[in-house]
């Protein structure tokens, strides 16, 4: 196996439990609504998810590890990502607030400021920043 098939094989895999997050944040009500599925499907093609991955990690997102970027502004990008999944369906729920806050300190965010990141995140997406704006708030707060 070349080096290249070990880097590609490893950032399909943080893309695999990036997008398990998602769905377990789409999930968190017990469904996945019309708003969250497009976002999952437009999430899948990003991130070249398969169908039968796709189909697998909807069975059980818990299977799949966070897996956090090591570059920081990959990690504010999937935060982003994220947070728009919370909105996805026009309302955020307290369970997914909570979900969202501990998968905050998973991606690698300190623990002493994850509980303002996510509040920060939520704001902005609720203001409907941009991917830039969003980034530039979040590195303000971290």
């Amino acid at each position: 196996m070349s080096i290249s098939d070990l880097y590609s094989s490893g950032l399909h895999k943080r893309s695999l439990g990036h997008f398990a997050n998602i769905v377990k944040l789409a999930l968190t009500d017990g469904f996945i609504a019309d708003g969250e599925k497009e976002l999952l499907d437009t999430m899948a093609k990003g991130l070249e998810i398969s169908t039968p991955e796709y189909e697998s990690i909807l069975k059980d997102p818990n299977a799949y590890p966070i897996n956090p970027p090591i570059d920081y502004d990959r990690r504010i990008e999937r935060l982003f990502n994220l947070t728009k999944m919370v909105f996805a369906d026009g309302e955020a729920t307290k369970d997914q607030i909570i979900l969202l806050d501990k998968i905050c300190v998973g991606l690698g965010f300190s623990h002493e400021k994850h509980k303002d990141i996510t509040k920060e995140a939520v704001n902005q997406i609720m203001n409907g920043s941009d991917i830039d704006e969003f980034s530039d708030a979040i590195k303000k707060v971290n």
